[in-house]
């Protein structure tokens, strides 16, 4: 039985800063965002650069391997922007997102610490690993989950995507069910939020664009320091149409008329 998306992104600049690095995209054959790093420059030009390269168009890929590829190709457009300006370099973002895939399955792509949950059955679990500092810490024992959420080093990267060979994403493949629902969000969520609070938000509101509405409002009441977005995705049976992406936050702001991404 074909599967397919329907997904919305909201993305907030915060009330903290003034530009908003995080950029999403959806459709019904995938959805994304990615977070500009902190720190660095131009986080808004490397996390919108990647996602247009990314999907310019339906992405074709069927298996994980083709979308590593794709993954990697526009990677390589982030390296491409650095050497036309090197003011640029050491731009990158992190990247999370899922595709429809053949036989009722999904792509799951990851690399930084913006995240992917799963609800099923009502239960919510946790998808990615963060590349960070703290899940180092608490993978060793050394920092429980509990103190890693208010870790004052939590917000530093293990992995990313800047255009280096040496860059590492990860791709698996999940199952999908019917009625599933994911939420793909950037830190500025995930930092604020805890699990309950993700899972009985996502429970209490049946439209995609009011759940990732409602998503947004609570981190920001919570008080996120960040930029705020949320993507909230629900699994249906039928084709995904070869539709062009919609764009949120930095990717929505510069756009093709304002961003080179034929490079």
């Amino acid at each position: 039985m074909p599967i397919r998306l329907t997904a919305a992104a909201v993305s907030d600049i915060g009330r903290y800063r003034t530009s908003n690095q995080d950029a999403a995209f959806t459709a019904s054959w995938g959805a994304a965002v990615a977070d500009g790093v902190g720190g660095g420059p131009s986080g808004d030009l490397a996390s919108a650069a990647f996602v247009h390269r990314l999907v310019p168009s339906p992405l074709a890929a069927t298996d994980a391997e083709q979308l590593l590829v794709q993954i990697r190709e526009a990677n390589w457009d982030l390296r491409a922007h650095v050497q036309r300006d090197p003011s640029l370099q050491g731009m990158a973002t992190t990247f999370t997102g899922v595709f429809v895939a053949p036989e009722d399955r999904l792509l799951l792509a990851h690399t930084g610490d913006s995240r992917a949950y799963l609800l099923r059955h009502a239960q919510l679990r946790r998808e990615t690993r963060d590349d960070s500092y703290v899940q180092a810490l608490v993978d060793s024992g050394l920092l429980t989950p509990e103190a890693a959420a208010s870790h004052p080093r939590r917000n530093i990267i293990t992995a990313s995507l800047g255009g280096g060979e040496e860059d590492v994403v990860s791709i698996a493949e999940r199952d999908s069910v019917i009625g599933d629902r994911w939420l793909l969000c950037s830190d500025g969520v995930s930092d604020y939020l805890d699990d309950e609070e993700i899972g009985l938000t996502l429970l209490r509101h049946r439209g995609v664009a009011d759940a990732a509405a409602a998503l947004v409002a609570l981190a920001l009441d919570s008080g996120s320091r960040d930029n705020v977005t949320a993507v909230v995705c629900d699994v249906l049976d039928g084709d995904a149409a070869a539709e062009p992406a919609t764009f949120s936050g930095s990717a929505g702001e510069l756009f093709q008329e304002n961003l080179d991404v034929s490079a």
